[in-house]
């Protein structure tokens, strides 16, 4: 059996589930949607000659992208080093290590850049010092959002016209590719993509970070801002209350993202009816059985029961304080273009 047939033994598992949520809204439920760009990286990695049988692969992640590379490492023979943050759910760390891999934790921020800086150094110094290793680099590689572009092609195939594209925003990879690729088509497509006060990735302060696998205090290339029309900002309480309401109403059991997804996209499927809206829900809930979906662990979510908005309230620049859900009205510019022209 050849290398590339190898690297396909997990390709079944990358495939969304189209469900309908409503008249026009649409959730397309992952198992563990990176491991479309982790396996589509390798095997062009292993094309190019830069990951080679019996190689080390060196990545920073606290999240699905680490396990998924950890599924592939485990069937293809390659040493797999994870750097990753306090943020790693215990379980998920049980797993990696049950897998074979070798997680190292940073605990300390770097001065600037916060822990996913400190991260990448720590990183740094494992491609330094470990010889035939290799980065696949989730948030500068374009792969990543190339990957994408199988997926977009399932959406056409079990919904046929898209209005609309709605995902959380982190590596940058699934919204970028996705949209890029369904404009070909429907070059009129709405994208919006969802982020968390806090992050830097569409212009907000840089602080500290409570939802795992959304936002960052890194912009990574793979985010491209152009391909946005609008872009909004959930806290941690509106996404998982969200997150319950998608496990209670639908029977979807997915992680805090996908509550994310969720929430955006039934305010706009409700606001455009008519309209196809598609959500991308990344993954399943069950390594966050003892955070998101624990009531105890809930009660000390910063406005947890709190009342919260209905709907998000529109703001003039991406900077401003979001103690709620908010959101900007993009229009395909640069974050460059986007900031030159905020208000004072």
């Amino acid at each position: 059996m050849s290398r590339r047939a190898l690297m396909r033994k997990l390709e079944d598992f990358e495939n969304p589930r189209i469900v309908p949520l409503g008249q026009n809204l649409f959730g397309a439920s992952f198992f563990l949607m990176k491991l479309l760009p982790a396996r589509f990286m390798l095997e062009r990695a292993v094309e190019r000659g830069q990951l080679r049988p019996g190689g080390t692969i060196c990545e920073s992640s606290s999240g699905t992208f680490g396990l998924a590379l950890a599924m592939l490492a485990v069937q293809h023979g390659y040493r797999l080093v994870l750097v990753s943050d306090w943020a790693l759910d215990r379980h998920l760390h049980r797993r990696l290590v049950e897998l074979g891999a070798e997680v190292t934790i940073v605990e300390t921020p770097a001065p600037v850049g916060g822990l996913q800086q400190a991260r990448l150094d720590r990183l740094a110094a494992y491609l330094r010092d470990v010889p035939r290793s290799y980065w696949p680099s989730q948030y500068d590689n374009p792969d990543n959002p190339l990957s994408y572009a199988k997926v977009a092609g399932q959406f056409i195939d079990r919904i046929g016209h898209l209005d609309c594209l709605v995902g959380p925003v982190g590596s940058g990879g699934s919204m970028s590719g996705s949209s890029r690729y369904l404009r070909t088509l429907f070059p009129d497509l709405y994208a919006i993509g969802v982020d968390t006060p806090n992050s830097v990735l569409f212009g907000q302060p840089s602080g500290r970070l409570n939802l795992s696998g959304l936002g960052g205090n890194i912009v990574p290339g793979n985010v491209d801002h152009s391909q946005f029309d609008e872009v909004h900002w959930l806290t941690p309480a509106e996404v998982f209350t969200a997150t319950h309401e998608l496990h209670r109403k639908h029977g979807l059991f997915m992680g805090p993202t996908s509550g994310a997804a969720y929430r955006v996209a039934r305010w706009w499927a409700r606001a455009n009816p008519g309209k196809n809206v598609v959500a991308l829900f990344p993954d399943e809930g069950n390594r966050y059985v003892e955070t998101v979906y624990d009531p105890d662990w809930l009660q000390h979510v910063a406005g947890w029961g709190d009342p919260l908005r209905k709907d998000p309230v529109t703001v003039d620049t991406p900077q401003t304080p979001m103690p709620g859900w908010s959101r900007f009205v993009w229009k395909r510019r640069t974050l460059d273009e986007v900031l030159a022209h905020a208000p004072q």
